[in-house]
């Protein structure tokens, strides 16, 4: 079976993929934009709010291993899928809450996730669903933040261990990739 591509936005692409690059079947997670107007944006330029972009991460996974209904169900425990455009102190677009599905059927899989994630919540869930768009890799410094430079950062450190112990907890058997 052919690795596959997920591309999920759930605030600050540096929290989002230190959950996501230990599990069991994922082959990479890339952090980046999408969403957006801009050609060619820049991290200063997506901050601003101003070319509509999303904070990102793009996930290369092996489906025989991790399915993205696994992916999905990680994603919606380990951020806020109620906050609309914001993830904690984050606020605006660029943070907000979004699924870019690659086909049909990942789109069929977001909308049942989301079903299955509003079950657990007493607020809606406003996570959206958007056309898959232009992908734009972020800035190499970007990149595996969490694993080079996380644990010097005390906005990582404040965000990033409570993800990975809800990870930890609901998921720990698909850690170890």
């Amino acid at each position: 079976m052919a690795d596959e591509i997920a591309t999920l936005a759930g605030g600050c692409f540096w929290c989002t993929e230190a959950v996501y690059q230990n599990l069991k079947g994922v082959k990479s997670v890339t952090s980046g934009y999408i969403g957006g107007t801009m050609p060619d944006p820049t991290y200063e330029q997506v901050c601003s709010g101003a070319t509509g972009h999303a904070e990102a991460i793009r996930i290369t996974y092996d489906p025989a291993v991790i399915s993205y209904a696994d992916l999905l169900d990680i994603f919606f425990a380990t951020h806020n899928p109620t906050t609309l455009n914001r993830q904690g102190n984050d606020v605006g677009t660029q943070y907000r809450s979004a699924i870019f599905p690659h086909s049909a059927e990942q789109e069929a899989q977001a909308r049942a996730g989301i079903e299955r994630a509003q079950a657990d919540q007493s607020d809606p869930i406003v996570t959206a669903i958007e056309p898959d768009a232009t992908w734009y890799p972020a800035e190499d410094y970007h990149q595996k933040y969490w694993e080079r430079v996380g644990d010097q950062n005390p906005y990582c450190m404040a965000v990033i261990p409570p993800k990975l112990a809800k990870l930890r907890k609901g998921f720990g058997e698909r850690i170890g990739g």
